[in-house]
């Protein structure tokens, strides 16, 4: 912004009666060198022909590399990718309306399979928005992703409890005072780097920091094998999902609360021991892949 439009976006907000958002720049790398371990990340986004990780197409990737520190501090960009793909049938009219790309725009385009593998051969870890979806659309085309730790910031950073009603990349941007050009991968990158940056607006800790902690710990997946049809309901009432292919209740929970829900199970569901029931452990590693995904 302009000197002469700052001073009115400032006189505005100090009424109390405004609030204006001011555009998204690009992170600037940080001006400090690093005084801890630093570790290579990948933020991604794709954009795709609709939701089916199967039968859907990316249609555009794009993809930050930075360099972060143990602390959650993020310190440079180091690589900028963003390369658009033909799919093999028209892109449908809605996803053009919310993406704004056109069967013009990706003709003749093809993401370079070799530069994705080779920008993320050394990532530590990979990000995205909406990991369950974003890793299942890649890791079927580039195997590199299959083999990464990958970390949601949607589900894994408790937005809701650092004062947010919403969790969508756009509200968050909003809360923090700015826009952005949405629906289009690197810019959705860019946004996601920003936020990650910042300190998260509670607990005043790096919201990166936050993610990565999160991500890091371990996991159970606890089934509820053989459960009665009656006992549906109070399972569903509990948090516990259904798994058409398994046939079979599910939950998904940290590894120290996994005690709590077979007492429960015990005494709600079987009225006996349950200590046999089948208990998956997942990581980042496996995490929001379509090997984990129910």
């Amino acid at each position: 912004m302009s000197q002469p439009l700052d001073s009115i976006a400032a006189a505005l907000e100090s009424t109390g009666d405004y609030r204006v958002l001011r555009r998204l720049e690009p992170l600037t790398d940080c001006p400090d060198a690093p005084n801890e371990p630093t570790f290579i990340g990948l933020i991604l986004d794709t954009e795709t022909t609709g939701t089916d990780c199967v039968a859907d197409e990316v249609i555009e990737l794009g993809i930050l590399k930075f360099e972060y520190g143990a602390s959650g501090r993020i310190y440079r960009v180091l690589e900028t990718f963003n390369q658009l793909h033909q799919p093999s049938k028209s892109i449908p009219a809605d996803i053009t309306r919310i993406t704004g790309i056109t069967d013009a725009d990706v003709a003749g385009q093809r993401i370079d399979d070799e530069a994705v593998k080779a920008l993320a051969t050394d990532a530590a870890v990979v990000i995205a928005h909406n990991a369950s979806f974003d890793r299942q659309m890649c890791e079927g085309r580039w195997p590199v992703f299959a083999e990464k730790n990958w970390a949601c910031s949607c589900h894994q950073i408790p937005w809701r409890a650092e004062g947010h009603e919403g969790m969508k990349l756009g509200y968050l941007l909003t809360d923090y005072g700015f826009f952005h050009k949405g629906h289009r991968a690197i810019d959705d990158c860019h946004a996601l780097m920003a936020l990650l940056a910042r300190p998260l607006r509670t607990s005043g800790r790096l919201a990166l920091s936050s993610l990565l902690e999160t991500a890091r710990k371990p996991t159970v997946r606890l089934w509820a094998e053989g459960a009665a049809f009656e006992t549906k309901d109070a399972l569903k009432g509990r948090g516990f999902r259904w798994n058409g292919q398994r046939r079979c209740w599910y939950m998904d929970l940290p590894e120290e609360n996994l005690e709590v829900e077979r007492a429960f199970l015990s005494s709600e569901i079987y009225q006996r021991s349950v200590g046999d029931l089948p208990v998956d452990r997942i990581t980042a590693r496996d995490r929001f892949s379509a090997r984990t995904n129910p």
